[in-house]
């Protein structure tokens, strides 16, 4: 074994940045026996260097993380300070200083992974992010190296933990959004600003990820189509269960037909309940992957947290050390397909809409007719009235997005319709 350190810069020493910190130290006999090398925690940059922070030298403790990323004898740069800036300078910084990348920043990474593998890739360095999705469970490693010899078409799954929470106490328990949204707040599953898990934001960052890494294309954040949870009612859900079904925010990365094109969304959708993802509790993430030679493969764990997203960051940087011990890199950005990335429009799937309109003859004629000229097929329709006012219940077969918002925006104009309670995407089926 190599005597001489292998030298750590960490970014960031919060909840993630001290459980890695931690693992580091108590593990460091098994961590270098494992490498090849010791590691060595060199420096840590923090923005209030007054906190305690326990197991960790005062001494290594900074506020100047440009300097400590520059020093040149660093090896390996952890960053888990998240954002965009100082995050991207201090990664470039970092390559060009010599040193590796382990991050877990997925927004930095689905708005410029490419131009972040390209300055690695220039400076002849690793660039790892398995901890940017679905925490401590084992991912992109699997997709863009297990199954490197195989074509995903598909990729479906829950990729934030607060929204499954919220959805499974909806589910279980017959409560309101806000009602779940508050308990998962005092149980410390959601931040005290919720917007960028319940509005799709974070889970619309790791769809980009996933789907540039199963589809070897470019896939942007701006190419994902996100939609929150937060209008999910529990009136949805009893249509939900009425159908043998609940509702779940599902990341959908999607290889089109003919293989030229692909697609990436977030947002609510009805799935059954015989469906694997249907029965994932709680804060737990899970992804659903379907390739042609494997077939279907199902990846799933806690996907966030300090421990568990901390022990995908220490088993990216076992690899990049093991790489560098070596002189070797790892697998780059992976975009020789260069598929198109379609609109929302063009995605086909199944979809529930809830209506409310007048209780006279003719409306479900009517409804039915603004179906048929938009070239939406109704697979069924339920319907219940009282006091002059009903409620009409139609679960489509599949049909393309835009098809579905023209039929909306049509049965808007209907003076026999109220309005449209709620429009929601059937999958899985």
């Amino acid at each position: 074994m190599r005597t001489r350190p292998l030298k750590v810069a960490l970014l960031g020493c919060g909840v993630v940045g001290s459980e890695v910190a931690r693992i580091m130290t108590t593990h460091a006999d098994d961590l270098a026996a494992r490498i090849g090398a010791p590691v060595e925690l060199a420096g840590v940059a923090v923005r209030r260097p007054s906190k305690v922070r326990e197991g960790i030298d005062p001494g290594l403790v900074t506020t100047d993380a440009t300097a400590l990323v520059k020093r040149g004898d660093i090896d390996v740069v952890v960053e888990v300070i998240g954002g965009i800036e100082p995050a991207r300078a201090l990664i470039t910084t970092a390559f060009e200083h010599g040193a590796s990348v382990v991050s877990a920043n997925k927004a930095l990474l689905a708005q410029d992974g490419a131009a972040l593998h390209a300055a690695a890739g220039e400076h002849g360095r690793d660039l790892y992010y398995e901890a940017a999705v679905a925490g401590a469970i084992p991912l992109i490693r699997p997709l863009r190296e297990s199954l490197a010899g195989d074509k995903v078409n598909r990729v479906l799954g829950i990729v934030n933990g607060t929204t499954n929470f919220i959805l499974d106490k909806m589910d279980s328990t017959g409560a309101g959004y806000q009602e779940a949204l508050d308990e998962a707040t005092a149980l410390g599953y959601a931040e005290a600003d919720p917007t960028a898990d319940v509005e799709g934001f974070d889970a619309a960052a790791k769809a980009a990820i996933l789907a540039g890494i199963a589809f070897h294309t470019r896939v942007r954040l701006d190419d994902v189509y996100r939609e929150g949870m937060t209008e999910v009612t529990a009136a949805d859900f009893r249509s939900a269960k009425e159908m043998g079904c609940t509702i779940k925010l599902l990341a959908i990365c999607e290889r089109s037909a003919d293989g030229t094109s692909v697609t990436a969304r977030v947002h609510p959708a009805m799935i059954p309940l015989t469906h694997p993802l249907a029965s994932v509790r709680g804060a737990y993430n899970a992804v659903f992957v379907e390739s042609d030679a494997a077939g279907q493969l199902m990846f799933y764990g806690p996907g966030a947290g300090g421990s568990p997203t901390a022990s995908a960051v220490l088993g990216d940087l076992v690899a990049v050390c093991r790489n560098r011990l070596s002189g070797t890199t790892g697998p780059g950005e992976s975009a020789y397909a260069d598929l198109t990335v379609s609109p929302m429009g063009q995605v086909v799937t199944r979809y529930h809409i809830s209506l409310d309109v007048a209780d006279k003859p003719g409306v479900l004629a009517q409804v039915a007719t603004v179906f048929a000229e938009h070239g939406v097929s109704i697979d069924t329709v339920r319907q219940q009235g009282k006091d002059g006012e009903a409620s009409l219940v139609v679960v489509t077969h599949r049909a393309s997005d835009a098809s579905l918002s023209g039929t909306v925006e049509a049965l808007r104009k209907l003076d026999t319709v109220r309005g449209v309670a709620s429009i929601m995407r059937v999958e899985g089926e």
